[in-house]
């Protein structure tokens, strides 16, 4: 525990971070891949590029400073972390390195203001929170390598199938290129892909939930392929698996990660509630439920543009009208004729949990959610105020930041 004259110096950057958070975390990445070009890889270049990791970070830090007097109100949030670092090969060795520039770009950011005592505080700081996770992330890899067919690091996989799932959506069906096993995970979870990407000259991890059950002789992702642009290319990675893996292809993946998974301890109704690529996990925890002969009821409540782009649709409609505890609804926002021939949806326009109340508010149910950030907010703070408690509401963001409501 830090002493009460180091919080207070750390609690006193508060109002300075609030208002230049970005500007030193900006600082701090440029530096440090200045002065260290190797770590290169392991950060979300796209994101970099974008400002969403500068962004990610300076809340992160902002929020450790306002927390500084009870670390643990940011487990959570550290859980998170600590996943996701596990999942990209982040090591105790590389803590020292980013203390160091983070540090030094304390420093030379707030310039006269950065006293000795204040760095040595933001030292003493840093050094806790860095025991704290690397404590937490070495339990992780010990437990990802010990499990049955587990592994820590990267693992050779080859591409054994690939189906098209939807105009967007291609699902990829990997197997262990050195003939072994596959290890069990949680329904939700996802796993770490590792390509190199011709236009930067380096390689560049990316995270994707498992679309199917768990227990199989493969892994599969399905994975979408973004559309970036000049100002924000966001799509190198998906664009890469969608243009050059095929059939035989090898791919690098790190084990199973994630915080965000189906709780299996209860046998409460379940609400799952997506959007777009956002199906993904909700596919595994249906999946699993299904092939465990669970009892508990399911809601499965879908949102996407059109048909088009509504991946799954026949395997999750067969789903349903094979188990009568199924319920499912789809909303399309905007419906092509071919969907009205189809009947793939339920409701035009976007999604409105209102015009479902029933099913959706159901008491002790736990409901998951995952799409774009502004569709979860919204979700999440309509299920509240339909009476749902914060605590039955799991949610998980894809990519840098969490889900914020």
């Amino acid at each position: 525990m830090l002493d009460s004259t180091t919080r207070e110096l750390i609690k006193s950057t508060v109002p300075v971070l609030t208002q230049h958070g970005v500007t030193l975390t900006r600082h701090f990445y440029a530096r440090m891949f200045a002065h260290n070009p190797e770590l290169k890889p392991m950060f979300n270049q796209t994101s970099q590029q974008a400002g969403r990791q500068q962004q990610a970070l300076a809340m992160a830090v902002l929020a450790y400073a306002e927390h500084i007097d009870n670390p643990e109100v940011l487990q959570p949030v550290l859980n998170l972390v600590a996943n996701k670092h596990v999942s990209l090969g982040i090591r105790a060795e590389h803590y020292p390195i980013v203390g160091k520039h983070l540090l030094a770009s304390i420093q030379e950011v707030l310039g006269d203001a950065a006293s000795d005592a204040l760095i040595d505080a933001w030292a003493a700081a840093y050094g806790q929170l860095a025991d704290i996770l690397i404590a937490h992330e070495n339990h992780i890899y010990q437990q990802a390598a010990n499990q049955d067919a587990g592994w820590s690091g990267w693992r050779s996989f080859r591409v054994e199938k690939t189906v098209i799932e939807s105009d967007e959506i291609k699902s990829f069906y990997l197997t262990p290129a050195d003939g072994g096993q596959v290890p069990l995970y949680r329904p939700g979870q996802y796993i770490s892909v590792k390509v190199h990407i011709p236009t930067m000259g380096i390689s560049q991890a990316r995270q994707y939930s498992l679309s199917g059950a768990p227990g199989k002789s493969f892994l599969r992702i399905s994975v979408k392929r973004e559309q970036g642009h000049a100002v924000n290319p966001d799509g190198l990675v998906s664009n890469v698996l969608h243009d050059q893996l095929e059939i035989g292809s090898l791919i690098e993946l790190a084990p199973p990660m994630g915080d965000y998974f189906l709780h299996e301890d209860r046998s409460t109704p379940v609400v799952l509630i997506s959007a777009g690529v956002g199906i993904t996990p909700k596919l595994a925890m249906l999946e699993h439920l299904i092939e465990t002969n669970s009892t508990r009821s399911v809601s499965f409540i879908h949102a996407c543009r059109h048909g088009g782009v509504h991946a799954f649709k026949q395997h999750i409609k067969q789903l349903s009208a094979q188990h009568p505890y199924l319920k499912h609804v789809v909303f399309y926002e905007t419906p092509r004729e071919q969907d009205v021939v189809d009947h793939d949806y339920q409701y035009a326009g976007r999604l409105h949990l209102e015009q479902i109340a029933p099913l959706v508010a159901q008491p002790h149910a736990d409901y998951y959610v995952c799409g774009p950030v502004p569709f979860m907010q919204e979700q999440i703070n309509k299920l509240k105020k339909l009476g749902v408690d914060a605590g039955k509401i799991h949610a998980e963001a894809f990519g840098s930041g969490g889900v914020a409501a």
